[in-house]
């Protein structure tokens, strides 16, 4: 599937790595959310003009911090944390003791202290995924290469942090799917 990564493509999922590696996550796992991360990152791209088509340029920041704080709530998306709220159960309270006993950002999985473990960086099954979709979302589009744009769009598919503050900011698949293709669904942007 790699060999169909375009250059744009294939930085997003080297600076993706950087992004762990400079979390201190040595041994890690490359996120989503480290894949949305990287894409933020771009300059030039496909996906770089979608996000700025779509008012993302400017608030690029914004998802950074949103990206923070669903790792400081342990990858729990918004929806799930008022699920929970539902339910009696205040994660923001949860997140605090867990800070006061053992550091901020104990239940984000980035510490600087995995002394135990120094393997290499992988993909995590949620990264998998995306890259996958990003493979079928090329194909649905009749893309000879998977781009970033692809990488983007995969993203809003998946049911999980990123794509929930994608959406947030106003990026969507379909906001995508109109930027990228227009209504005759062939390239335009890029």
């Amino acid at each position: 599937m790699f060999e169909r990564f375009t250059k744009d493509a294939r930085d997003v999922v080297k600076s993706a790595y950087e992004h762990v590696e400079g979390s201190g996550g040595g041994g890690g796992c490359v996120e989503p959310e480290h894949l949305l991360l990287a894409l933020l990152d771009r300059e030039g791209s496909r996906g770089s003009f979608a996000l700025t088509a779509l008012g993302l340029g400017e608030r690029r920041g914004s998802v950074r911090e949103a990206l923070r704080e669903a790792r400081r709530r342990a990858g729990l998306t918004q929806a799930e944390t008022d699920a929970l709220a539902g339910l009696g159960i205040d994660v923001e309270e949860i997140v605090a003791r867990v800070e006061d006993v053992h550091g901020v950002g104990a239940l984000a999985g980035d510490r600087k202290d995995k002394r135990w473990w120094s393997g290499r960086v992988s993909f995590s099954r949620g990264a998998k995924d995306v890259l996958e979709r990003s493979l079928r979302v090329a194909l649905a589009q009749r893309d000879r290469n998977i781009g970033d744009e692809h990488i983007l769009l995969a993203l809003t598919l998946r049911p999980d942090v990123p794509a929930e503050v994608l959406a947030d900011h106003g990026v969507t698949y379909e906001s995508l799917v109109r930027v990228l293709y227009g209504s005759g669904g062939e390239a335009k942007a890029g």
